[in-house]
């Protein structure tokens, strides 16, 4: 479709007025649209890791529920349209190019938008515009000059906090919070899974200046794990033998900062029983993290792209995986701590090939394989990721393990390549 490779290619080059924190650019063109975004449903996710899984468990809840849900995150892995759904289901190229035309409409050339808040508004006035009953919307990055900030939303998430993006947030975690807790809003509730002491402070005072109340992961909510599944004890009670799709532990967690929020809905009168649960977590698909593309050899992709993220996939792993050697393709993004990551991934391999997705962030190869260099392990650099992928696949025996990790935009043209016709690009 020619029209929507035109409209997809403007947004595109919305991103070399690179990104910019402040709400004014999104609050002008919600304007043009009829701001559309005022006295709809919203949940607002923010936080370092976990944001994706949150968002797609509570969906998965409420479409199960029989409500229309609308949901919004980023990056996409290799289509703009997974950005923005209806209950799983992704904007239509058509609609991408409505709403593109009408955008430029809302366009003054002397003061043009960044990538984020132009898609930020066509999401917000889509969602609208389909009548959704509600809306989960993932953070940008950040949370207080964040261009999803413009909402008012039933509850704010703050998933955790820990490093990235320190160019932009800060180079603490107390400053990191204070970003991410502008998502706080008054009178309206906190849901929390930080677990750093100081940065469960930033979030404490916020919430007492906002009057918002807050509950907190291990403390007002929390989960056990079982031999098969696990038990969620919450702010209205447990709910026993629930099971999730999607592997490692962390994903207890996010799922219970998922249902602390369901729980919340259901005070507020949203009609959502233990089964909408049930059935709501164990359906959950969620590309590109720990995500097992194929067996004999086993090759999992996660897009994994800070110090803490890589942390857990390595913790995961271990703990899920049984193989005789690990193959590791590594493509990380060049603004990342890629020393710290390289730290902790390197641990658990026995054969490094060093890439690069095709992105303007992409650190060289040359440059990771540097940084490794005191490592006793056998690494190679191949390019591009196809290449790197093929040679870690003709290495490979059918014991052992295929890793691709280290970004996002790594995952995503690993898919393309692996698996075309159900992740074909589409530009």
């Amino acid at each position: 479709m020619k029209d929507y490779k035109e409209s997809i290619s403007y947004l595109y080059k919305l991103q070399k007025y690179g990104i910019k924190f402040g709400l004014s650019s999104t609050k002008n063109l919600l304007n043009f649209f009829g701001n559309p975004h005022i006295s709809q449903n919203y949940i607002h996710i923010a936080g370092t890791n976990g944001k994706g899984s949150v968002a797609n468990f509570i969906t998965s809840i409420l479409v199960q529920a029989g409500y229309r849900v609308g949901l919004y995150t980023s990056p996409h892995l290799v289509r703009f349209t997974e950005r923005i759904q209806i209950n799983f289901e992704e904007i239509s190229q058509k609609e991408v190019v409505d709403l593109v035309e009408e955008l430029k409409k809302a366009i003054v050339p002397s003061e043009p938008p960044t990538f984020f808040e132009a898609v930020t508004a066509m999401a917000l006035t889509y969602f609208s515009k389909k009548n959704v009953d509600i809306a989960v919307i993932e953070v940008g990055m950040g949370g207080r000059l964040d261009a999803t900030n413009i909402i008012t939303p039933l509850m704010s998430i703050i998933t955790n906090v820990s490093f990235d993006h320190q160019q932009f947030l800060g180079n603490t975690l107390k400053e990191i919070a204070f970003e991410k807790a502008g998502i706080i809003k008054e009178g309206i509730p906190t849901i929390t899974g930080a677990n750093d002491k100081e940065a469960i402070e930033v979030i404490k005072k916020i919430c007492k200046e906002k009057n918002s109340k807050l509950f907190i992961l291990h403390k007002d909510f929390s989960f056990e794990k079982q031999k098969d599944g696990f038990t969620y004890k919450g702010i209205l009670g447990n709910i026993d033998d629930l099971h999730l799709s999607l592997i490692g532990d962390h994903q207890y967690e996010n799922a219970s900062i998922a249902l602390a929020a369901i729980e919340l809905l259901i005070q507020k009168g949203w009609n959502i029983r233990p089964v909408h649960i049930i059935k709501g977590l164990k359906s959950v698909k969620w590309p590109g993290r720990l995500h097992i593309v194929s067996k004999d050899p086993t090759v999992i992709l996660d897009g994994a792209h800070n110090p803490e993220a890589i942390k857990r996939l390595k913790e995961t792993v271990l703990s899920n995986f049984t193989y005789k050697k690990l193959i590791l393709i590594l493509g990380i993004m060049e603004d990342k701590d890629i020393s710290s990551m390289l730290e902790e991934i390197l641990e658990i391999a026995d054969y490094v090939i060093f890439s690069a997705p095709n992105y303007t962030r992409a650190a060289d190869p040359i440059r990771l394989m540097e940084l490794s260099k005191k490592v006793p392990l056998k690494k190679e650099i191949l390019t591009p990721l196809s290449s790197a992928i093929k040679k870690a696949l003709l290495v490979a025996n059918k014991e052992d393990l295929v890793l691709i990790c280290g970004s996002l935009f790594t995952v995503g043209e690993a898919l393309a390549y692996l698996k075309p016709d159900k992740y074909y690009q589409d530009l």
